[in-house]
């Protein structure tokens, strides 16, 4: 497997688990998903919040890359998250939709990417505004690490509020 499709691969675990995640919080309540579970992010709706925020700041600095990745254009629209802890979306139904829209956009993003690209270095600024210069593939590599991390925390926070994500193993969906 290339890394370039490794990446595909990871793009598409998280969008099934991001899936698998969602429809087990959907079967909790509103003031379930808030109530604060002292998790970093305080709550299970705060957690899946600073995915998406992170996802978003990460993806806008890929927009960046030299390859100009068009998947990468409607992201354009967003502005970037200047705090990582925000809860943008209070309610799940609609964190859900711009969590499917962003995973749609990680997905084709993902299939675009080749393997010189992943050779190169993309220089951006990080949340405090400190200049950085990094692997392009090493960064892909957090991207996604970022989100399994994540993920973990909010599959405990379900199940403790007794809901079950079921199967999570990444190799379920290795050939």
């Amino acid at each position: 497997m290339t890394r370039a499709e490794h990446i595909s691969l990871m793009a598409t675990y998280n969008q099934w688990m991001n899936l698998k995640i969602y429809e087990a919080a959907r079967g909790l309540s509103d003031e379930a998903l808030l109530a604060d579970r002292s998790a970093f992010f305080g709550s299970i709706i705060g957690t899946l919040n600073h995915l998406t925020l992170g996802d978003t700041v990460w993806l806008k600095r890929f927009a960046e890359h030299p390859a100009q990745y068009a998947a990468l254009t409607p992201l354009s629209i967003l502005d970037t998250p200047k705090r990582l802890d925000q809860l943008v979306f209070a309610n799940i139904r609609e964190l859900q939709a711009q969590r499917v829209w962003l995973d749609q956009i990680i997905l084709d993003w993902a299939q675009s990417v080749s393997e010189p690209d992943l050779d190169q270095r993309l220089r951006y600024h990080n949340m405090r505004g400190v200049a950085a210069d990094k692997n392009f593939y090493s960064l892909v590599t957090h991207f996604f690490n970022h989100q399994t991390h994540h993920r973990g925390q909010v599959t405990t926070l379900l199940t403790q509020a007794g809901r079950d994500v079921g199967d999570t193993d990444l190799l379920r969906l290795i050939d």
